[in-house]
């Protein structure tokens, strides 16, 4: 499969789409970074991503909302949800709604990228540029 993979990046902190972005392009993704949940819901209807990273607490529209509406839009889609307010209780409603997987905030890039690499394999693709070291 030699498309690059689709990531859309939503979390209403700008500094988290600043240090994402550059992350995940550098293994080879495409990113779109949001701040606005309807921007990127908005974004979400015009184009098929692989992979959408959302913050679950936003002012309007929460994560929880956005991974309903993505799915219902594309069930393909892998949702990973990222949260500084992780409780057992989110992370688990979160998964039963069809989460890919779920990331406490503060976390370094590279647990995203393992995060995203493993989606991206869920997905078929085999060669995302995600270096295997420091996952040993």
């Amino acid at each position: 499969m030699s498309e690059r993979l689709q990531v859309l990046v939503l979390d209403d902190e700008p500094i988290v789409g600043k240090r994402l972005q550059p992350a995940l392009a550098k293994v080879g993704c495409d990113v779109e970074v949001f701040e606005a949940p309807a921007e990127a819901l908005s974004r979400i209807l015009d184009k098929d991503f692989h992979i959408v990273v959302t913050d679950i607490r936003m002012e309007d529209i929460d994560g929880i909302e956005v991974l309903e509406r993505v799915l219902g839009k594309n069930p393909k889609t892998k949702v990973i949800m990222i949260t500084g307010y992780a409780t057992v209780e989110v992370a688990r409603e979160a998964l039963a709604k069809g989460a890919f997987d779920f990331i406490a905030k503060p976390f370094k890039p590279q647990e995203l990228r393992d995060v995203i690499a493993k989606a991206a394999l869920a997905l078929g693709f085999k060669n995302l540029a995600v270096p295997q070291e420091a996952a040993e």
